[in-house]
């Protein structure tokens, strides 16, 4: 929803995924899916999306790239998420050593398309998946995806414990 509130339909647009193949990639693969978009996906080596998981996306919407300055060229969205996902804080210093060159900077904004937006659905941390150049910068929508995030789950949880939704 935040990119169409800032950038209108995304159906067609090109979203860079820059990071761990984590929960929050495999979602972007399955909204690529429904609402008709490209995923160009960057990880380093050994943290690839599951092949099981790839299989279930097709490959009509996704593409990997082993260099994110590949993934990110002329894209619409630039997006990552913690390289330390809860439940693997005991492999912290060699996630920091194999993701150190997928950190989404500057240099990776400025390959990106020249309207090109970048997300991250928080916390961050600011000199590790994120410079802080980007995550403070004007192509960043982080705070607007966290409030359009919290809108959609006070109303998840109304339809989930009412059954219904308000009007």
């Amino acid at each position: 929803y935040t990119f169409l509130e800032h950038r209108g339909e995304i159906k067609g647009k090109t979203v860079a995924w820059i990071g761990d193949s984590n929960n929050v990639c495999n979602t972007w693969l399955q909204a690529a899916e429904i609402f008709d978009f490209n995923v160009h996906v960057s990880t380093p080596p050994g943290y690839e999306v599951e092949p099981a998981r790839a299989g279930l996306y097709g490959t009509d919407h996704y593409e990997e790239f082993p260099n994110p300055m590949d993934a990110v060229k002329g894209v619409d969205l630039i997006t990552t998420d913690v390289w330390t996902s809860m439940g693997f804080e005991d492999e912290d210093a060699e996630r920091k050593r194999d993701f150190e060159d997928w950190q989404v900077d500057g240099e990776m904004m400025r390959a990106a398309g020249p309207d090109a937006l970048f997300m991250h659905c928080l916390p961050a941390h600011r000199g590790e998946e994120v410079g802080a150049e980007v995550i403070d910068g004007p192509q960043s929508v982080v705070w607007d995806e966290a409030e359009n995030r919290l809108h959609t789950q006070k109303a998840l949880l109304e339809y989930l414990l009412l059954g219904r939704v308000h009007r």
